[in-house]
């Protein structure tokens, strides 16, 4: 039976990369985008299936979920690599601050939604060395009480957010669980942002890697058959065990997100 993979943000980038290259290890490969062009045409060129889904929304997250159990009776791997980084503060369809949404509320509850269809399976996360410098405060996940400052701490809390839930997800359901860096990637990534516009011009774009390169923790983790570290790892890169923001050693803290992540999305916490 040929082995079923999921991947968000997948229209573009390191996603795109990630589902030719996991394509052709012989999965059929679930296409997820919200842009209908880009995605479609990704999905023709895998020969994969396109689904369309704008993560501003939980009702259209909710969709998605429905179609994709619809279509696969199981699923093997999920990666939850849809998301970004928002310069400018603003509000989800669902009222909620828009990078805590995209980034890990819309993953949560997709995930959550097609547990039964990923039993044995194995969920990954895009997080990033970012999380180093979140600052995750779980009575303002919102961002209403603190400075925007182009969204980079927000960025890094979402960041932080992916790796617990990985954690977590570990813990609770029977699946393998795990969350990487994939590095500084020469993609849209933080296009309107004006550190990122810096950086890209003193450096002539140096300082990134190519999409490829950025792809490729992704698909090891989607298609060997043992990763080799602990469920709920986080990776930097390929090497297990990256640095991480001492809020996520905190005993408690995963558990706690999972509750407020689910009480936010409407999931019963178990």
């Amino acid at each position: 039976m040929t082995p079923v993979a999921v991947i968000t943000g997948a229209s573009s980038g390191i996603g795109a990369n990630a589902a030719a290259r996991i394509a052709d290890a012989g999965f059929e490969v679930a296409v997820v985008g919200r842009n209908p062009e880009r995605t479609k045409a990704v999905a023709s060129s895998v020969g994969g299936t396109a689904f369309l889904a704008d993560y501003d929304s939980l009702d259209e997250v909710r969709g998605l979920a429905a179609s994709l159990a619809d279509t696969y009776e199981r699923i093997d791997v999920l990666a939850n690599n849809a998301g970004g980084l928002l310069h400018h503060r603003g509000l989800s369809k669902d009222g909620f601050e828009r990078t805590i949404q995209h980034n890990h509320l819309a993953p949560f509850l997709l995930t959550n939604l097609l547990l039964p269809r990923l039993t044995g399976g194995r969920v990954i996360g895009t997080a990033s060395i970012a999380n180093t410098f979140g600052s995750f405060r779980l009575d303002d996940l919102q961002w209403q009480k603190r400075p925007w400052l182009g969204g980079w701490r927000a960025y890094g809390t979402s960041k932080i957010a992916t790796i617990l839930f990985a954690e977590e997800l570990a813990r609770r359901a029977p699946v393998e669980s795990y969350s990487f860096h994939p590095g500084y990637v020469a993609t849209s990534f933080g296009a309107e942002s004006a550190l990122v516009k810096l950086g890209n011009r003193v450096t002539n774009g140096r300082i990134a890697i190519t999409a490829e390169e950025g792809a490729t923790p992704l698909v090891t983790l989607a298609t060997v058959d043992t990763v080799g570290a602990a469920n709920g790892t986080y990776f930097d890169g390929l090497k297990p065990n990256g640095r991480v923001n001492r809020v996520i050693r905190r005993p408690g803290v995963a558990a706690a997100l999972w509750e407020e992540s689910a009480r936010l999305v409407g999931l019963s916490s178990s």
